[in-house]
């Protein structure tokens, strides 16, 4: 596996066991379906959660999260949609971004709760 991916793996499996900690349930890792990818999608407090984990393996360049461009979020924004009227699912939503540092000395955790909303 290449070095990104894996460093992008241990990302989202130290973003879950946050959120488990934190008691939100979690629905599903890394689901995809046609040309949407979320990485993951949790429930808490009558609300469902999308969430976007970005990790790096240092901040020089600037905080992980800063990488979840309009674009990106218009793209999560349709998955959600997507995700939403396939289950038929009637529950509040909200997009959250989780950014990671982590590299061979330590890790950070940056969880932003509403990073952005749909538009309209």
């Amino acid at each position: 596996m290449a070095e990104h991916n894996r460093l992008g793996k241990e990302g989202e499996l130290l973003a879950v066991d946050y959120l488990k900690k934190k008691e939100y349930s979690i629905l599903e890792i890394n689901w995809s379906e046609k040309k949407y990818e979320i990485d993951i999608i949790a429930k808490h407090n009558n609300q469902l959660i999308f969430v976007e984990v970005k990790t790096r393996n240092t901040d020089f360049f600037g905080n992980p999260v800063e990488a979840v461009t309009p674009n990106k979020q218009n793209h999560l924004i349709e998955g959600a949609n997507y995700y939403i009227e396939k289950y038929e699912i009637d529950l509040e939503c909200r997009f959250d971004v989780i950014g990671v540092v982590l590299n061979k000395t330590n890790f950070s955790l940056n969880h932003i709760i509403d990073a952005f909303y749909p538009e309209g």
